[in-house]
């Protein structure tokens, strides 16, 4: 075998290394560009969820508002349908708490006890010191007395405070004003007063707001500040900038590389606007951990693929390398099998793979045309010495045939027809036949075996027609059947069987012969494995089953087999597997 010089490195190709370099900057250049791109991308989603999360904590202020307008609405309706909570609310009129409670317990002794304004707002709209509404008043003639509720839910009056007094002022830091219109329910146009409620900011804001948003969000109301943020430095400026900036979102400098991104809500309900914003450079550091994970990610992928570029250019390389081997082989007239390698579907990989086939064919191809035929002459050489002159050995079986014809014996005229077919077909000077022809000839002989052992031999084939015209070497199954009766057959068993059978698979053909006669010892059934394993050219004594192996693995090459082996119940099995691709290759050069 030729032995193959170490393969160049394929750096030390020029055209490989300048494609490793153009590779490299290509990768590199990707891998960069989705790296920037992946982190802009979070960075957009962390943006996104900060201002999903805004417009999701500006809708509820709005409906946590917009509950308490509908509880207000609803009240108002409770105190028109029912005229003791009515009267009792022009008792509140009074000047003072004492004229209120006056005019309850003068009423009370006239009529049935009536129902307590201050007490059914506590309880229908304060609930027990959990409501948002802080304050109630009734207004009327530039005066107004008030309910207010502390923390813990404890009803305060004051009368006769001045519609100007600061505690009726709407502000951000104290709460937003709900204003009701109070007529009488008998006189529509006469209007009695006005009922204010006040919900404070501290109850809407407080559970809702700065949860879940990256850096912060503000509320500015007549250029107010909540005052929960105005501690955080900057943060007064930040709200003061995305107001005038008049736009709902955008982005904002706040010196050097370093910004925001806002978002501005404004209410259509009371006056007030929602913003919200993310800062950039406190994300970054919030998020360093997943954009160093993003750079390594890519770094990684970045790697793993110039690893899988040099694999390649190595690989290609090498294909290169063993394609000039290959030529100076059959320069040299080396047809001798290389070692097999492995080749890639590119067009390097096909070259190389067809130079090996070339070089495999033509060192088929001499030990077809050659080895083969010698063996042949050989096995013919043998079973024609014992052979007298066949055109006599012809016309004596016929005059024997004739004689039983004449004597109407047609069992022994049919086998002697039937010997001669085999021995006329047993001296042709064609080496390769089909399956479907040496099976033929194993049916002549086994005819013959019938009528020398009658009712107590049988046959019987079962191959598959994608094997029958397959080639193959003449006469090969026959010696392999005659062993069944030299060796296995059993002539006081009244049934002696001999089975064929033949099938395709993914990769070979397979045979088997097979009968129910004798098994074989172990240490002989060793002894023929080991003969059969030996591919060496040692002449043999007799057409056996190592000549049949030798012939049929010169013929098929490499990937044929020939296994023998003991059935488990009876009898011998000889399995036969013939590779697809050479069997094909020699149908197409051989057979025509």
């Amino acid at each position: 075998m030729a032995k193959e010089a170490p393969a160049l490195s394929f750096l030390q190709i020029k055209i490989y290394r300048s494609k490793f370099i153009a590779y490299a900057i290509f990768v590199v250049s990707i891998g960069m560009a989705i790296g920037l791109l992946t982190c802009a991308i979070l960075f957009v989603q962390w943006v996104d969820n900060a201002r999903n999360q805004a417009a999701s904590t500006f809708a509820g202020v709005e409906n946590t508002l917009q509950h308490n307008a509908d509880r207000i609405e609803a009240y108002m309706q409770r105190v028109y349908l029912n005229s003791g909570l009515m009267a009792d609310v022009r008792y509140f009129l009074g000047s003072s708490a004492e004229q209120y409670f006056s005019a309850r317990l003068e009423a009370s002794r006239v009529e049935q006890p009536m129902i307590s304004f201050p007490d059914d707002v506590e309880s229908f709209l304060y609930g027990g010191g959990q409501g948002d509404i802080i304050q109630v008043s009734l207004h009327a003639e530039g005066k107004a007395n008030v309910l207010r509720f502390d923390k813990n839910g404890n009803t305060r009056f004051k009368f006769q405070v001045p519609d100007e007094d600061e505690m009726f002022g709407a502000s951000i830091n104290r709460g937003f004003i709900y204003r009701e219109s109070l007529s009488d329910p008998n006189e529509i146009s006469r209007k009695l007063g006005e009922l204010r409620f006040v919900v404070g900011s501290d109850r809407v804001f407080g559970s809702s707001i700065n949860e879940g948003i990256s850096r912060s969000a503000l509320i500015g109301m007549n250029g107010e500040v909540y005052p929960d943020f105005s501690t955080e430095e900057g943060n007064n400026e930040r709200v003061a900038r995305a107001l005038a900036d008049g736009r709902a979102q955008g982005y904002l400098s706040t010196g050097g590389l370093d910004g925001i991104f806002f978002t501005t809500f404004t209410s259509t309900k009371f006056d007030y606007s929602f913003v919200s914003w993310v800062d950039l450079g406190t994300m970054i550091r919030e998020r360093w951990g997943t954009l160093l994970s993003v750079f390594l990610i890519v770094l990684l992928a970045m790697i793993s693929v110039l690893t899988l570029i040099v694999y390649n250019l190595r690989d290609d390389a090498r294909f290169l390398h063993h394609i000039i081997h290959s030529i100076g082989r059959v320069k040299t007239a080396d047809f001798t099998p290389d070692t097999p390698a492995r080749y890639r579907r590119n067009e390097y990989g096909m070259i190389a793979r067809e130079l090996e086939d070339m070089v495999r064919q033509l060192d088929k191809h001499i030990r077809t045309e050659y080895l083969l035929k010698l063996k042949q002459q050989e096995t013919e050489m043998k079973a024609l010495q014992n052979q007298i002159n066949p055109h006599f050995l012809y016309n004596t079986l016929e005059a024997i045939r004739s004689k039983a014809l004449v004597n109407r014996d047609m069992e022994t005229s049919d086998a002697i027809a039937t010997l001669g077919a085999l021995y006329r077909d047993m001296v042709k000077h064609e080496n390769i036949i089909t399956i479907d022809k040496e099976l033929s000839l194993l049916r002549e002989y086994l005819k013959i075996m019938e009528f020398k052992y009658p009712d107590r031999f049988y046959y019987q084939f079962n191959v598959d027609e994608t094997l029958s015209a397959l080639p193959t070497v003449k006469f090969w199954m026959q010696p392999l059947a005659e062993n069944f009766f030299v060796h296995g057959f059993n002539s006081s068993n009244a049934f002696n069987l001999l089975m064929v059978n033949g099938w395709e698979s993914e990769t070979h053909f397979n045979l088997e012969i097979v009968d129910n006669g004798k098994w074989i010892a172990e240490e002989r059934l060793a002894h023929i494995r080991s003969s059969l394993s030996r591919k060496d050219d040692a002449p043999v004594t007799s057409i056996g089953l190592h000549n049949v192996s030798t012939r049929l693995h010169f013929f098929y090459g490499e990937g044929f087999a020939l296994h023998i082996e003991n059935n488990e119940e009876a009898g011998v099995k000889v399995s036969v597997m013939i590779p697809k691709g050479v069997a094909i290759h020699v149908q197409t050069s051989d057979c025509g």
